[in-house]
């Protein structure tokens, strides 16, 4: 493959790299006030996300001691280990650590990324946000965050109820708008919600100060808890400003066996499209089956926070080297 002579360079400058270094430190110093634990997992696991809508890195692992080389997987985030850390008693924890995702590279995209995760004992995701909103606030010197719940953004700028409309009047509503050609046979209600947010609802929100929507659809509930007053709704949120999603946040489940069902729904899933299915995390059910507490937990992308904090247009602008350099 030719390379650019040039290509040996960093790709961000040494000052932004400075400047990211003091933002790193600043953050650390936000939680050892709040006497929170940083915490190191691996970022190869046995087992790795089931999501139709993520995908891994993998690797073979040829043991000397072993006949058969074993398959590990690059983790798309540290939530796994972390909550089984949780389990056996760690309290609050946080990570900054390298995540890898088989995705599209761009603008504000690259496969292997810098994360922050943590997770509050004792809190709900509304106290979480809570402290999300004190840490962007610190980084960024941003204003007081907006807070909407996902049904009202979508109906404010959609006109179309995302909980209460069905499969067929939400491909209608996307055919209005011009996404006939992606609306495949077999295209699923969650899927559809995801691609109208993204192009109709995110670009409009977050744009003078932060703004978190909760309250996401009980389908697209991850690893969060149901609201016990309201099934149609999971207790997650997400963090948007500028553009960009910043954060991804859950009041989290703690039931094993739930975990496990929507676990293995996902593969189904991704079998029904053609997609390889995945390793469960068996020791995270065994984790969650010893006891998780009750406990709220958020992933924040450090390199798009050092975008904004920095006022760079690229993530490649805040990466030592971005993956066409790696």
């Amino acid at each position: 493959m030719s390379r650019h002579k040039e290509d040996w360079q960093p790709s961000a400058s040494i000052e932004v790299l400075k400047q990211r270094a003091k933002i790193l430190q600043l953050i650390r110093q936000f939680f050892l006030q709040r006497d929170v634990l940083e915490v190191d997992t691996p970022a190869l696991g046995h087992g790795t996300v089931t999501d139709q809508h993520l995908h891994s890195f993998s690797t073979e692992f040829s043991h000397p001691m072993s006949t058969q080389p074993r398959t590990l997987y690059l983790q798309t985030s540290p939530e796994f280990a972390m909550k089984r850390l949780l389990c056996a008693g760690s309290g609050a924890i946080y990570q900054i650590c390298k995540s890898f995702r088989n995705e599209e590279s761009g603008r504000i995209h690259n496969p292997e990324f810098t994360m922050l995760e943590w997770y509050r004992p004792d809190y709900d995701h509304h106290q979480l946000m809570d402290e999300v909103e004190q840490l962007l606030q610190i980084v960024l010197a941003c204003p007081q965050a907006q807070r909407v719940t996902y049904q009202q953004a979508f109906i404010a700028h959609l006109d179309c109820d995302p909980l209460t409309e069905d499969t067929r009047a939400l491909e209608a509503r996307a055919v209005e708008l011009g996404y006939d050609h992606l609306l495949v046979q077999g295209i699923d209600k969650d899927t559809i919600l995801m691609l109208l947010f993204s192009q109709h609802v995110e670009p409009f929100i977050g744009n003078s100060a932060p703004c978190f929507v909760y309250n996401f659809p009980a389908s697209q509930a991850a690893l969060a808890k149901i609201n016990p007053d309201d099934p149609l709704v999971a207790l997650r949120f997400e963090c948007y400003f500028q553009g960009m999603e910043l954060a991804n946040g859950f009041y989290e489940l703690s039931d094993s066996q739930e975990q496990l069902r929507r676990f293995t729904a996902d593969n189904l899933k991704r079998q029904a499209k053609g997609i390889a299915p995945m390793p469960i995390d068996q020791h995270l059910i065994a984790a969650l089956e010893h006891g998780l507490p009750d406990c709220a937990g958020v992933a924040l992308g450090i390199d798009r926070l050092l975008m904004l904090a920095l006022k760079q247009t690229s993530i490649d602008s805040v990466l030592a080297f971005a993956n066409s350099r790696a």
